[in-house]
């Protein structure tokens, strides 16, 4: 009886986690969107962790890349088109700057990209994956389901925003040193 009862909690969760998740995209949106104050802080741990997320993923896509053909050349060739997509998206952002402040109010079709990037693979993957279950013969099933393109939109998200932070930094930097 406990194994069923954890089954069900678990199946719970996991459907729970199903049904927020476009919730937690389109709050991705809205926040993403929104003028926000350059807090030196938050800059910095978010380009701490993004840095982090990005190295630790790298090591995933060399460990993927022995049973997933091309997982580290997409994760790659991801990493660098998000980092030209977040130098455009720091070229496109408004700034407004206060003596004692600053505010940025990203680009909402750039953000808006990133986030279609996110929510269309997360579909495309639910889509290839149900589609290849079982019907894959000799080869890998995760290679059939197209798990080294998830690994690039992933990339192509880590690698805007590890350039874009990294420019939020670097302004903010320019900022304070004219004030």
């Amino acid at each position: 009886m406990p194994v069923l009862a954890l089954f069900v909690v678990v199946a719970i969760l996991m459907l729970a986690i199903i049904v927020l998740v476009p919730f937690s995209i389109i709050q991705r949106y809205r926040v993403g969107t929104s003028r926000q104050l350059a807090r030196g802080w938050l800059a910095t741990i978010n380009l701490a962790g993004i840095a982090l997320s990005s190295a630790l993923f790298l090591t995933g896509a060399v460990v993927t890349n022995f049973w997933v053909p091309g997982a580290l050349t997409y994760t790659v060739m991801g990493l660098a088109a998000g980092g030209a997509v977040g130098l455009l998206g720091i070229a496109l952002t408004r700034w407004e700057t206060s003596p004692g402040s600053l505010h940025f109010t990203p680009n909402r079709l750039l953000v808006l990209s990133i986030t279609l990037v996110v929510a269309g693979r997360i579909l495309y993957g639910f889509w290839r994956g149900w589609r290849t279950w079982g019907t894959t013969g000799d080869a890998s099933w995760f290679a059939a389901a197209g798990v080294a393109g998830s690994l690039a939109a992933g990339a192509v998200v880590l690698g805007y925003y590890l350039v874009y932070w990294a420019g939020v930094t670097g302004r903010l930097r320019r900022h304070r040193s004219r004030s």
